[in-house]
């Protein structure tokens, strides 16, 4: 039974990682493609998951192709999309062909680096004698050594060298051009105010109170940056400065682009609108 079931199981097999990657590849590539189709925010109510998911762990092998299709019906729609070119709310570590290249690197060769057996075997020992000049008491569970550091340096030495500091500068400096330009929008309509100086790609921002209430303020923006959210089309997130609640606009993502700016400007005049006519 070893034998037959050695035959039949293969974890890392040449053939089927080549097929199967490409599967998994092309169904990345088919998520960037249609990104912008998806709700920015996740609009599923907490636990929707768990009604979805089996008593137990299948016994038997199952497709590739029925995992992917779980994973675009039940996963994806769970997601708030971090790499949507309408995602405003942080800045993100960013997607990249060579980011995924080195990710697949990485993970291809699953190596530790710069692993010192000879550190390990004396951890133990250093940690002995901090226990004793401190007089403290050290539990063996606190020498236990984490041997899970990922190979990162790999990915950012393949982005670097397959874009080149001219793209890097480049794509750094054209978020700042976006973020500039959403600063003139907010300057030029007299509802809005900037409540804090631009830093680079980050553009904080409110709808100005009727009233000079702080209260008043926090709530109209907090409404408005709860419309916006809610609509699918954007995210944006909030901050304090100075005591006063702000809108934040973070432009970093790697799909953003001039025209996406300029329809967030709209759907924030357009949410405006609304709530000061409600109001």
């Amino acid at each position: 039974m070893g034998s037959a079931s050695r035959k039949t199981f293969l974890p890392l097999d040449p053939v089927s990682f080549t097929d199967e990657s490409k599967t998994v590849v092309d169904f990345i590539a088919d998520y960037y493609e249609n990104i912008e189709k998806y709700p920015v925010q996740s609009t599923v109510e907490p636990g929707y998951l768990s009604a979805r998911l089996p008593d137990s762990a299948p016994y038997n092998p199952e497709p590739l192709e029925d995992i992917l299709k779980d994973v675009s019906d039940c996963i994806i729609p769970g997601l708030t999309h971090w790499q949507s070119p309408n995602f405003f709310a942080y800045f993100q570590a960013n997607a990249s062909t060579a980011g995924f290249l080195g990710e697949m690197l990485c993970s291809g060769f699953n190596v530790e680096p710069n692993l010192l057996t000879d550190s390990l075997s004396s951890d133990p020992e250093i940690l002995r004698n901090k226990a004793s000049r401190s007089k403290e008491v050290v539990d063996y569970k606190d020498w236990q050594i984490a041997l899970s550091r990922r190979f990162r340096a790999l990915k950012l030495w393949i982005v670097i060298r397959r874009h080149g500091l001219a793209n890097l500068m480049y794509h750094i400096r054209s978020d700042i051009a976006m973020a500039k330009r959403f600063e003139a929008f907010v300057r030029k309509d007299e509802r809005f105010e900037m409540v804090v100086p631009r830093k680079f790609a980050l553009v904080c921002f409110r709808l100005k109170p009727k009233a000079e209430e702080e209260d008043e303020g926090r709530e109209l923006n907090r409404k408005l940056v709860e419309a916006i959210n809610s609509s699918g089309r954007a995210f944006m997130s909030h901050a304090v400065a100075g005591g006063i609640y702000v809108i934040r606009c973070a432009i970093g993502t790697t799909l953003t682009q001039q025209h996406h700016v300029d329809d967030l400007w709209k759907l924030v005049q357009e949410k405006a609108h609304t709530l000061l006519i409600n109001n």
